[in-house]
C-alpha cells in the first residue's frame, strides 16, 4: 500500500504541535467593543434581541469601562441614543450630545482606551434614515455637511477615531476636509467602506432605535450580491483620505474581506454585526451549540479572511477566554 511522504496529520497530533504551526492567531488586541450610550441616570436597559448588551447611561459607564480595560480590549465604538430627534439630526453634532458627553466621560475614566465614534445620522433623525430627506429621497450632498459637522464635534470632544457609516458618496472627503480645516489633521477616519444593506442588522435597530419610518436603506447601502463594487467603494474611500477601511457585515462577507485584503495594503476592519451575534446567543441558550467554540471559530474565520480589526459584541467574552490561555480553536 502506498503512503505519501508528506502526512499532514503528523502536525495535528497534539495541541502543542497544532499551536506551533497555526496560521491564524486571534488576539484581544484585534477586538473593538461596541457600546450604546443614552441620556439619563441609573439606566442599564438590556437589549432583548442581543443578550448581554445594554443601553447605558453615563453614570453606568464606570464599571463597564473598568472591565473593558481590565480585559485588555484596546478600543470601544460608541453609538448614541438622543433625547430628541428631528429632521436635521441636531443632537448628532450638538456639543452636549450623548456621544460627545460619553467621549469626555470615557477619556476621563480611561485616557488610554481608544474611543471610536460611529458617524451617522439615523439614530438622530425623526425619520430614521441616514441623511436629509426631501420628497421621500435621501439627498446625498446635503447630508455631507451634517456628517462633517458630526465628525468634527466628536473630534472636538476627544474621539480618537471617527467612523462614518452612512454610505453617502463623498463623505470621507467631506469629513477629512472639515477635520483638517479645523486643526484635527491627526484624527484618523475608519470608513465603513463596504457596508451592505443586510438583514443581519435587525437587532441593532432595536438597540439604537434606528429603524427607518418608511422605506429601507437600499438606495445608499450596498446590494448584497455585489463583490466587485466593494473594491470600488474601498478604493474611493482610500483616495478620499480614509486611514482604515471596513467591511460590514463580516461573517456573510468573508469573501469580500479576503478580496479587499488581497487588493489593498491598508488597515482592514470587519464588523461582526448584531444579527450574527444574536444567532449564536439564541442557539447557545437553546443548548444547540457550544457558544465558546462557535464564537471563537467565527472570530478566527474573520481574522483568517484578512481583517486586522474585528468589531464585535463578543469582545468581552473572547477576551476572557483568551486571558485563560487556552486554545480558542474548536
Amino acid at each position: 500500500m502506498y503512503f505519501p511522504t508528506y502526512r499532514p496529520r503528523r502536525l495535528r497530533q497534539s495541541e502543542a504541535l497544532r499551536s506551533l504551526v497555526r496560521e491564524t492567531e486571534l488576539s484581544v488586541k484585534d477586538l473593538v467593543y461596541p457600546l450604546f450610550v443614552i441620556h439619563g441616570q441609573k439606566i442599564k436597559n438590556e437589549i432583548l434581541s442581543m443578550p448581554g448588551q445594554y443601553q447605558l447611561s453615563l453614570d453606568n459607564l464606570d464599571k463597564e469601562i473598568e472591565e473593558i480595560v481590565s480585559l485588555g480590549i484596546p478600543a470601544v465604538l460608541l453609538f448614541g441614543l438622543p433625547e430628541t430627534k428631528d429632521e436635521a439630526a441636531t443632537e448628532a453634532y450638538a456639543e452636549d450630545g450623548i456621544v460627545q458627553e460619553a467621549i469626555l466621560a470615557i477619556k476621563k475614566l480611561a485616557p488610554e482606551l481608544l474611543v471610536i465614534t460611529d458617524v451617522c445620522l439615523c439614530e438622530y433623525m425623526s425619520h430614521g434614515h441616514c441623511g436629509v430627506i426631501k420628497d421621500g429621497e435621501v439627498l446625498n450632498d446635503l447630508t455631507l455637511e451634517l456628517l462633517a459637522k458630526t465628525a468634527l464635534s466628536h473630534a472636538q470632544a476627544g474621539a480618537d477615531i471617527v467612523a462614518p457609516s452612512d454610505m453617502m458618496d463623498g463623505r470621507v472627503a467631506a469629513i477629512r476636509a472639515q477635520l483638517d480645516e479645523s486643526g484635527f489633521v491627526n484624527t484618523p477616519i475608519m470608513a465603513y467602506s463596504a457596508k451592505y444593506a443586510s438583514s443581519f442588522y435587525g437587532p441593532f435597530r432595536e438597540a439604537a432605535d434606528s429603524t427607518p419610518a418608511f422605506g429601507d436603506r437600499r438606495s445608499y447601502q450596498m446590494d448584497p450580491p455585489n463583490a466587485m463594487e466593494a473594491l470600488r467603494e474601498v478604493a474611493m474611500d482610500i483616495e478620499e483620505g480614509a486611514d482604515i477601511v471596513m467591511v460590514k457585515p463580516a461573517l456573510s462577507y468573508l469573501d469580500v474581506i479576503a478580496a479587499v485584503r488581497s487588493e489593498f495594503d491598508y488597515p482592514l476592519a470587519a464588523y461582526n454585526v448584531s444579527g450574527e451575534y444574536s444567532i449564536i446567543k439564541a442557539a447557545a441558550e437553546k443548548g444547540w451549540i457550544d457558544e465558546r467554540a462557535v464564537t471563537t471559530e467565527v472570530l478566527t474565520s474573520i481574522k483568517r479572511a484578512g481583517a486586522d480589526i474585528i468589531l464585535t459584541y463578543h469582545a468581552k467574552d473572547a477576551a476572557r477566554w483568551l486571558k485563560e490561555g487556552n486554545c480558542l480553536c474548536p
